[in-house]
């Protein structure tokens, strides 16, 4: 019975082998696990180059139609989310690589965009130093109640953000290109128009889905109509923010800071300046990195794993 070859990509914290059981699998194939990450086309094909398959987490390695057309033997893809826009499915789909998909839990994205919410406005990660180095209250925490929570695109994730803010009683105002004033009250915000969104907002969270449309529609522009109090947060993807003119306003402190959970590049430069911007508090795109999120992605793929394995077993 010929065996396969399995790469298991960018698995960070090593802990793929933790939350499933790999047995069945190795009875049909062979696995290796990778915790590096490549950035270079070449370098990624001849790390894979040799696999069957290949299980990626998310976007954090794309699957570009000129990698897969370098990846000769490879016949399965299958990746973490219902969906994985870094895939080229229409690429994949011509070579005769077959792309399939887990399941997926949306909370804990939600969970994240509040805890870093929460943690600018009270200056969480600046006391803590502060105790940590000796020292007790450093700084004066900004207050949640009575303030305008800004929402750029009020879809499922969007509206549940809505939800909670109404708990601790702010003032929802959400907008996107194809959001209604009917819309956006049943999706618990008061809508506003663009301009008004970026100039009302104390705190505004970016929600929207990444598309050649909606890429920088956070710019130069909108950022310079936001309050120099004001925090942006992004838990959605790196690139619906200019980083650029991100970074520029806050070396100026146009804003008064930025809550961000994803980027351009991910990996993050060792020296990009989101490590060490001190109006800046940053993590490593976490928002989906969760027990029940990874128990439920890898329990997946591996059931995926046998169903195809057993299908072309031979």
């Amino acid at each position: 019975m010929q065996r396969y070859k399995i790469a298991i990509l960018d698995d960070y914290q090593d802990v793929a082998r933790s939350f499933t059981d790999w047995t069945p699998v190795t009875q049909y194939a062979d696995i290796e696990i990778f915790t590096t990450h490549l950035h270079e086309e070449v370098e990624i094909a001849a790390r894979l180059m040799p696999f069957d398959i290949i299980c990626v987490m998310r976007e954090r390695t794309p699957l570009t139609a000129g990698l897969l057309m370098r990846l000769s033997n490879l016949k399965l893809v299958v990746s973490t989310g219902e969906q994985n826009r870094s895939i080229d499915v229409k690429a994949a789909e011509a070579l005769g690589i077959v792309v399939q998909n887990t399941n997926y839990l949306g909370h804990g994205a939600l969970e994240l965009t509040w805890a870093l919410l929460f943690a600018v406005a009270k200056h969480i990660p600046q006391e803590n130093a502060s105790l940590r180095a000796g020292g007790w209250q450093h700084l004066v925490g900004n207050d949640l109640r009575g303030k305008t929570l800004g929402i750029l695109g009020l879809g499922n994730l969007g509206s549940q953000v809505a939800a909670v803010a109404k708990a601790f009683d702010m003032d929802v105002i959400a907008w996107s290109e194809n959001l209604t004033p009917e819309k956006a009250r049943v999706g618990g915000a008061r809508y506003v128009d663009k301009k008004s969104l970026f100039q009302l907002s104390d705190y505004l969270t970016v929600q929207m889905v990444l598309s050649d449309r909606s890429k920088g529609i956070v710019g130069v522009e909108e950022l310079a109509l936001m309050k120099p109090t004001a925090y942006l947060i992004n838990t959605s993807r790196g690139p619906l923010v200019d980083e650029a003119a991100l970074i520029a306003a806050l070396e100026q402190n146009k804003i008064a800071g930025a809550a961000l959970d994803v980027f351009d590049k991910e990996p993050l430069d060792a020296a990009h300046p989101f490590r060490t911007l001190n109006n800046v508090l940053a993590t490593p795109h976490i928002g989906y990195v969760t027990q029940d999120t990874y128990h439920l992605f890898f329990n997946d793929i591996v059931s995926i794993l046998i169903q195809w394995l057993k299908q072309n077993a031979h």
